[in-house]
């Protein structure tokens, strides 16, 4: 058993979380105030993988909810203070997980200027997810860049 790859993006009223686990089977995620479970099987050979978070700030669990793809587990992660800046993930400040894949102390670019494709696609599933419950978004890719209209 180990933990399993992730990456966390924060913004004004959520905190999203990326488990990159293809294949994955039997998924659990438990939201707690102020801590989150992540487990699955993943892969052909059904390897387990276990995270266990202790969130720097508290979440509302309610409001919180993931969604599985074939590549991995998305969570949007509802802040219990909206507006409130995460300035990482955990509370210690051991390095558990990339801030979407960089280094924590880099300022990471508005979606709008993003030139990764994964992170474009990142933010698709994002709002697919929140849409539930808010304004339908829609999406239009020109070049290199993400536009919400």
């Amino acid at each position: 058993m180990q933990p399993a790859s992730a990456k966390w993006y924060d913004r004004r009223d959520y905190v999203f979380i990326e488990f990159c686990v293809e294949d994955s089977k039997d998924v659990n995620v438990n939201f707690e105030k102020s801590k989150l479970t992540f487990s699955c099987l993943g892969g052909s050979d059904n390897f387990k993988h276990l995270n266990e978070i202790d969130l720097f700030h508290c979440i509302d669990p309610n409001d919180s909810k993931h969604k599985r793809t074939d590549r991995s587990i998305l969570c949007c992660l509802r802040k219990g203070e909206s507006g409130q800046s995460w300035p990482r993930l955990t509370k210690e400040r051991a390095k558990m997980m990339n801030n979407m894949g960089g280094d924590e102390d880099v300022d990471l670019p508005e979606v709008d200027g993003a030139d990764d494709v994964s992170l474009k696609v990142f933010f698709l599933f994002t709002f697919i997810l929140l849409n539930s419950k808010q304004h339908i978004y829609k999406w239009f890719y020109i070049d290199s860049g993400l536009l919400l209209f």
